[in-house]
């Protein structure tokens, strides 16, 4: 039998709280992390977001494609997904001979100024071969373009849209958009010839 005064202290101990949560996220007071703070704050900054989004661009769109030039001409109707996908090649193209090479990315939003460098020491032997295939790859598309009729124009216009992604060229003028459809074609049927291997024996794809 438990005395009276033991009563009254396990009475006591009983209204001092709940019991500490087992396992629970904490921040570094040890105060317990919400659940939904995470969520929330995504939620938060998807919210701004798009916001934004719809603000500069007039778009609703919560998808990827809303987020570059080349991505809006498509969800504007003045390209084709095919042709998007072409130029979303190009531009892949074009990172990777960056990368590979340790040659600069011209678009300041695509870099860290601090960052900017070439490769330390000499490169290893399968790395220079990759920057090799990834130079004539480039050469091999910039000639393409430049092939085209009118191509200096055309080989600028599709560099700017699918690499330096500047967004005044989504409202260009119908005969710069011919320049940029011409080039997407002139893209999209290398980018065909070379998936389905009716490729010329002077280039070997990465």
């Amino acid at each position: 039998m438990l005395t009276k005064a033991q009563k009254l202290r396990a009475k006591r101990k009983a209204q001092l709280g709940r019991p500490r949560k087992a396992n629970a996220e904490r921040f570094a007071c040890g105060k317990i992390k919400p659940e939904w703070s995470k969520q929330e704050s995504e939620k938060e900054a998807m919210a701004v977001a798009l916001a934004a989004r719809k603000r500069m661009h007039g778009l609703e769109a919560r998808g990827a494609l809303a987020g570059y030039t080349l991505g809006r001409l498509f969800l504007d109707g003045r390209i084709t997904e095919q042709q998007r996908e072409a130029g979303d090649d190009y531009a892949a193209t074009m990172v990777r001979y960056y990368h590979l090479t340790g040659i600069p990315f011209p678009s300041v939003r695509a870099q860290q100024i601090d960052h900017v460098r070439g490769h330390s020491g000499e490169p290893s032997e399968a790395r220079a071969l990759k920057a090799k295939n990834a130079a004539e790859r480039m050469m091999r598309l910039e000639g393409l373009l430049l092939g085209c009729e009118e191509g200096r124009q055309v080989k600028t216009t599709v560099f700017n849209v699918c690499v330096m992604d500047y967004e005044g060229l989504r409202m260009m003028p119908e005969a710069q958009l011919d320049w940029l459809k011409r080039g997407l074609n002139v893209l999209l049927f290398e980018k065909g010839l070379r998936q389905y291997g009716k490729k010329d024996n002077s280039f070997t794809p990465l």
